[in-house]
């Protein structure tokens, strides 16, 4: 099974090697952004974009409801587990 954890694109760090800075949850990361961008969709149109994170990769996009909906969940088991 794999994880995507949700981010926002906040900023492109580097267009030739498609990495972008996400922030997770309060956390800035940099992520490779290669699997998102195409010709219609280029890196610098990416900042605000909330995507799918897994082991440094954005796999997809993902729309803001649907991010705040996975933030939630993740934050019920983290309380059902740390209790």
């Amino acid at each position: 099974m794999c994880l995507g954890i949700p981010g926002q694109i906040i900023e492109i760090t580097n267009v030739n090697h498609k990495l972008a800075l996400v922030n997770i949850g309060g956390v800035k990361r940099q992520v490779n952004i290669a699997c998102i961008v195409d010709e219609q969709h280029p890196p610098e149109a990416c900042i605000g974009d909330w995507v799918l994170v897994h082991v440094g990769f954005a796999m997809n996009r993902i729309n803001e409801q649907e991010a705040a909906e996975t933030l939630q969940l993740f934050q019920e088991l983290a309380n059902e587990y740390l209790i």
